[in-house]
């Protein structure tokens, strides 16, 4: 096994994951990221994951290169730049043991990283309890406890009600109305009205719309061509049309969570001493 000095893998790419990712990265970490074949993140303009399919993606000064094995990736460490990986399941560690191991992929349930992967392992979010099957969760639901850094136990559990905004919670995330193919009619960034088209699914009968929810700015679109099933986050609007700059910015959510995640670290090196 080849032990990397202070390699971090990174599982997830998506918006929230991006921002533990960056200050990583920023912080000179050596930071790999392990994706799906097919990411699903809504906030597009702040996601690495969208150099799976586009190849590279920049967000705030950090490129990410998408990677088809550890030797390009070594390289791409090298160059200074993020390299990602197609790689659900973690197979890339039979041949390289991480310093540490992030499982960023919010899917509010474990989806098999344990603390046999890497010296120290951080879950974020519901799923994971620290002291078990990772070293240390992080808190990611909004409130007061945002980024707490648990050491025992769990995080709060899914609501599945989006934090307030303005006063506008889950009205602001918008689910498909039925299965099939999406092609936005918007982009991220456009102020929309309330009742507007943003979206069509196309069907095996025909067409569904998408409408706004309520006036204000596109912050997140899913894809163009993606197969959605019924219920699928597709979109998200911001009722704050003055914030057009968080549409292509790391949210304040990401960046408290990617500090706590920088600290559990630390934290953690200290403990262990390595």
């Amino acid at each position: 096994m080849n032990r990397q000095k202070q390699l971090i893998i990174v599982r997830g790419g998506g918006d929230i994951a991006t921002g533990t990712i960056h200050r990583l990265h920023r912080c000179s970490y050596p930071v790999l990221v392990l994706e799906t074949g097919s990411p699903s993140a809504i906030r597009r303009q702040v996601a690495f994951s969208e150099a799976i399919y586009d190849g590279q993606s920049e967000i705030e000064g950090v490129t990410c290169l998408k990677v088809s094995d550890f030797a390009e990736a070594k390289a791409v460490l090298e160059a200074g730049a993020i390299p990602m990986m197609m790689d659900e399941t973690c197979e890339i560690l039979k041949e390289v043991r991480p310093w540490a191991l992030v499982d960023a992929i919010l899917a509010k349930k474990n989806l098999g990283t344990n603390r046999k992967m890497a010296d120290k392992t951080i879950g974020l979010g519901p799923g994971f309890t620290a002291g078990e099957d990772v070293d240390l969760v992080i808190e990611t639901m909004r409130g007061h406890n945002l980024g707490r850094i648990i050491s025992r136990g769990t995080a709060l559990p899914n609501t599945g009600t989006p934090g307030l905004i303005e006063g506008v919670g889950k009205e602001r995330v918008i689910h498909s109305p039925a299965m099939g193919i999406l092609f936005g009619k918007v982009r991220i960034g456009d102020r929309v009205e309330k009742g507007q088209p943003i979206a069509v699914i196309v069907t095996g009968q025909g067409e569904a719309v998408v409408e706004a929810s309520l006036t204000g700015l596109v912050r997140g679109l899913i894809r163009d061509g993606y197969p959605v099933t019924k219920g699928f986050k597709i979109a998200d609007i911001d009722p704050r049309e003055s914030e057009y700059e968080n549409c292509f910015t790391i949210s304040d959510k990401a960046r408290a969570i990617g500090g706590s995640v920088l600290e559990a670290l630390l934290y953690l090196e200290q403990k262990q001493g390595f």
